[in-house]
């Protein structure tokens, strides 16, 4: 039996490639001092919102899938939190911190939309 639901087509999908994109941009800017620090946590939890969201579809179950949509909503609250700590220590702007959280929690917020519609069937 092949995917129940085609990621690329997922709105969440696509949102969350958007951030691992934004991320790299951004990360890029921080001290090289960053580099397998705070840049790579971030781009690892960045990666990984799309990477579940895309593997959960791959399940024969909803409860299955929606276990890979709540790694990949723990790792966008993951990737909120260190959003937070680049904006404090100074490695990102207020326009890029308000930016970016207002698109992280936009993605939250579907993930979680998407978890509780799969759990209604």
């Amino acid at each position: 039996m092949g995917a129940r639901h085609n990621f690329r087509k997922l709105t969440i999908w696509k949102e969350g490639i958007e951030i691992a994109k934004d991320t790299y941009a951004n990360t890029k800017l921080f001290p090289k001092s960053e580099m397998y620090g705070l840049s790579s946590q971030m781009q690892r939890c960045a990666v990984s919102i799309p990477s579940n969201i895309a593997e959960g579809t791959s399940r024969n179950t909803d409860k299955h899938f929606k276990q890979f949509l709540e790694t990949a909503l723990g790792s966008a609250f993951e990737w909120e939190t260190q959003l937070i700590i680049s904006f404090e220590i100074g490695y990102i702007s207020q326009e890029t911190f308000t930016h970016l959280e207002n698109k992280i929690q936009r993605i939250q917020g579907m993930i979680t939309n998407f978890i509780n519609n799969l759990q209604i069937k």
